[in-house]
């Protein structure tokens, strides 16, 4: 089978998977919570995730950046991966997130009580963060998608950089999935090469989402078309995101332990996937246009 059906028949899973809200919870998703053998992917970038929430670590002689701080559970599960790579949790002085869902950032409460690390956080998602949810144009009213509260230290806006020891993260702002969604990129040396890479927020359509008639968020689909359009002008070797799932984590993980120092680096498979979620938008939007929600 070749990339591009591997990639639309985990589009397929998906899609059956999040038919409401309810699977959009840790119960129906047990990889959220599965803990995943940390793992360096290139330079000084670690992932430190579970076997589908991805959380990243990037190490600098003066502390490290975390992205993602994922479940209210798992702070633990993240710590214990950044001590096995044999880094400090203590050293983390910025915390970033993908977006402002639970699943991404409902653990950033406490990671900040733990670690004092500044949260910098997109603008159009910042509001939600600093409610734990609330406000969200989906699941204001869904307690089960709300999260605790945490103050953000810094605001970001599209194409701001984030520094820390020698490494320059990139925040592209790729709204639609929430508001502010962020994509980050960074090059990263490795064995004498220099690669892009590059961690995708999220360009899904959630199931109930209302593209042109949502008066919580009118200019989602022009949001959208935006983000792919962004999207597919940056430059990618290493090819990550918010989910392990987006990125074949699991397969590209197997082969690293096989001895394969390059399974990271996927730049097709970047291409691919972005065009994959773009298809399934404009059919979605198609869908809906004809038969509006």
């Amino acid at each position: 089978m070749n990339r591009r059906s591997v990639l639309t028949g985990l589009a397929a899973v998906t899609a059956t998977r999040l038919t409401s809200a309810q699977n959009l919870t840790p119960a129906a998703n047990p990889d959220w919570t599965t803990p995943f053998p940390p793992h360096r992917i290139a330079g000084n970038l670690y992932y430190v995730g579970s076997r589908d929430l991805a959380s990243f670590l990037i190490t600098t002689p003066q502390g490290h950046i975390l992205i993602n701080s994922n479940l209210v559970s798992s702070p633990p599960q993240i710590r214990a991966a950044v001590e096995k790579l044999g880094f400090h949790w203590k050293d983390v002085k910025i915390l970033l997130i993908s977006h402002a869902h639970y699943d991404h950032c409902a653990g950033s409460a406490q990671i900040k009580r733990e670690t004092a690390a500044r949260y910098l956080v997109m603008d159009a998602d910042a509001p939600e963060v600093a409610a734990g949810g609330a406000g969200n144009f989906r699941y204001a009213n869904d307690k089960s998608m709300l999260y605790p509260a945490a103050k953000v230290d810094h605001i970001l806006h599209d194409g701001e950089t984030v520094q820390l020891g020698g490494a320059t993260l990139v925040a592209h702002k790729t709204p639609g999935h929430t508001k502010g969604c962020t994509t980050w990129t960074m090059k990263i040396a490795d064995s004498g090469k220099t690669y892009e890479a590059v961690i995708v927020g999220s360009p899904n359509v959630n199931p109930g989402y209302n593209l042109i008639n949502d008066p919580k968020y009118p200019q989602m689909a022009a949001d959208y078309t935006a983000t792919f359009r962004t999207l597919k002008a940056l430059p990618c070797d290493i090819f990550l995101g918010a989910h392990g799932g987006y990125y074949d984590m699991q397969v590209k993980y197997a082969k690293l332990k096989s001895g394969d120092k390059n399974a990271f680096i996927d730049p097709a498979g970047y291409k691919a996937y972005v065009a994959d979620r773009q298809q399934a938008f404009e059919a979605e939007l198609a869908k809906q246009r004809a038969n509006p929600i």
